[in-house]
């Protein structure tokens, strides 16, 4: 069994999604179908393309929300379809003993994300922490300094909206 947590940038351009979801099924072709679990908090981006290529390659899906207000406060109309469809997909939910998604709420997300992983993969642009916490950055520090191993995917062509 192989378990992988995801962290990754939100605002992917539309350009910058196939070549994501594509570099994403190529990385998990390697894993045995019944033996992968993926861990991710499915927000719109990077964690949704993660967990649907999880789906996509027979594995089991865990989903981790940050509080319990994250669907009503956080999940815009726009991702709201695949985030109620990822959910229902789910092996597992977790959801963080947090009333309002707030950085302290994301960061227990990222730990118990983290503490479940085998490994990282990280849809990341290899920019420095933005010293706000919580960020994809933020999640691989976090991972590399528990000595967790980290595939960072950031295929050629791949920008984030400005």
């Amino acid at each position: 069994m192989t378990t992988i947590g995801v962290t990754g940038h939100m605002d992917l351009t539309e350009e910058s999604v196939p070549l994501v979801r594509a570099a994403l099924d190529d990385l998990l072709k390697e894993y045995e179908p019944g033996a992968l679990v993926g861990v991710s908090c499915i927000a719109a981006g990077a964690d949704s393309l993660f967990a649907e290529a999880v789906l996509h390659a027979g594995g089991r899906l865990v989903v981790v929300l940050p509080s319990a207000d994250y669907r009503a406060a956080k999940v815009r109309p726009a991702h709201a379809e695949t985030f109620d469809r990822l959910v229902a997909a789910a092996d597992e939910v977790l959801v963080m003993p947090h009333e309002t998604a707030a950085r302290e709420a994301y960061e227990s997300a990222n730990r118990v994300l983290l503490a479940r992983a085998d490994r990282l993969v990280a849809v990341w642009n290899g920019e420095p922490p933005s010293g706000k916490g919580g960020g994809s950055a933020d999640v691989v520090v976090d991972a590399r300094n528990a000595r967790l191993p980290v595939d960072v995917v950031w295929p050629e062509g791949a920008a984030r909206r400005r």
